[in-house]
């Protein structure tokens, strides 16, 4: 039995497949059977040492992106996807698998067309209120789509799709209390703030948090992961604005956090500040109030869609890029928590949106595919 994965260049595409993989090994388990080869198709192994943990095998394709704005690379990313979709043909034909979970993404693009040529099933998952350009095209031939909103549902046909929710690694989804504090070496007095920007991180989110930092860390503690490439220039800031502050010890920058130090971080957590992509299911499954700040020029203004389809239920508050300045930031993280009713009705509201069970769900009808598809 081969499963072949396939989705964009980022945590929001990579992190789900990681949570299926892991549902798929735990199936094979419990139903006896024999191992899959698993393989992972895309421009770059992202994180290799989650592939390897999980025995799946990384094969590099080639994939042009097509940009909603003028760019002379938009002409010479044509040709990159043309390529693209010849040599995935011909790796995906040496494959051979079972079937094909993709994720989105336009470097899924060429894995999906060359499964399509093969008759492979296929079987996609959206994480968007509003699908992307390469989902809504694979959902012609797909043979499962499963999707993260409910609202979601009516861009598909009635037959294929599901509502599953998000898929979610299992080793995130508990939050860590014992120890919490000691680990991140901050205190239990005042509460905690967790900022959020994306596997990337999010260059205005970091802006306005420096420039608030004075005024937050009065009154609380502020965890912060700044994405790789901010790390620096934030940490170099926020040194120089903290630099006389009485209270520079409650604040805590990362470039990345780790399972452990998120779950960690989640456990202490008062409030958290995110983009509105797929972390938004990590924080309703933790069941923690938030403030969600969508991307203003995503592509079908995807972020802002899903920011007011979870802000519907009354789990967060939608704080938009135009309004975000420190001082907003500080008044409403302050108003949030100062009302420790509004926080529980935010809590509830959370729980009750989030869905443990999607990556199971997703692996079950993978397994079942692959083996009628084996047969």
């Amino acid at each position: 039995m081969k499963i072949l994965f396939t989705g964009g260049g980022t945590g929001g595409h990579f992190y789900p497949i990681m949570a299926v993989a892991d549902e798929l090994h735990e199936l094979v388990k419990e139903y006896r059977l024999i191992p899959p080869e698993l393989t992972f198709m895309a421009p770059s192994a992202y994180n290799a040492g989650m592939l390897y943990d999980r025995g799946i095998v990384f094969n590099k394709n080639y994939a042009g992106k097509r940009r909603l704005y003028f760019s002379i690379l938009n002409f010479f990313d044509i040709f990159k996807t043309a390529w693209g979709v010849i040599t995935s043909f011909f790796t995906v034909f040496s494959i051979y698998p079972d079937v094909i979970f993709g994720k989105g993404g336009y470097a899924s693009f060429p894995v999906l067309f060359a499964g399509k040529l093969l008759r492979i099933p296929i079987i996609i998952h959206e994480s968007d209120m509003v699908p992307g350009r390469v989902n809504a095209w694979a959902a012609k031939f797909a043979t499962k789509i499963a999707v993260s909103y409910q609202e979601t549902t009516k861009f598909f046909s009635e037959k294929k799709v599901a509502h599953t929710g998000q898929p979610i690694r299992k080793e995130l989804m508990e939050p860590l209390h014992e120890g919490a504090y000691q680990f991140l070496k901050l205190s239990g007095d005042v509460p905690t703030i967790l900022i959020l920007g994306g596997s990337t991180g999010a260059q205005i989110i970091n802006d306005t948090l420096v420039d608030a930092l004075p005024e937050l860390v009065k009154n609380y503690q502020i965890i912060h992961q700044t994405g790789k490439i901010n790390f620096k220039d934030v940490v170099a800031r926020t040194n120089t604005m903290l630099v006389n502050n009485p209270y520079k010890n409650r604040y805590r920058a990362f470039e990345y956090l780790d399972p452990l130090a998120m779950r960690m971080s989640v456990g202490i957590a008062n409030l958290i500040i995110s983009r509105a992509g797929s972390a938004i299911f990590e924080i309703a499954v933790w069941g923690i109030p938030s403030i969600i700040i969508p991307i203003t020029d995503s592509q079908g203004d995807h972020q802002r869609k899903n920011a007011y389809s979870y802000a519907r239920t009354k789990a967060c508050v939608v704080l938009e890029e135009s309004n975000l300045t420190p001082n907003i930031l500080i008044s409403e993280a302050t108003r949030l928590l100062s009302n420790p009713a509004q926080l529980e009705v935010m809590k509830k509201a959370a729980l009750g949106f989030g869905n443990r069970n999607a990556a199971r769900a997703i692996a079950k009808e993978i397994l079942a595919i692959a083996l009628r598809h084996e047969i």
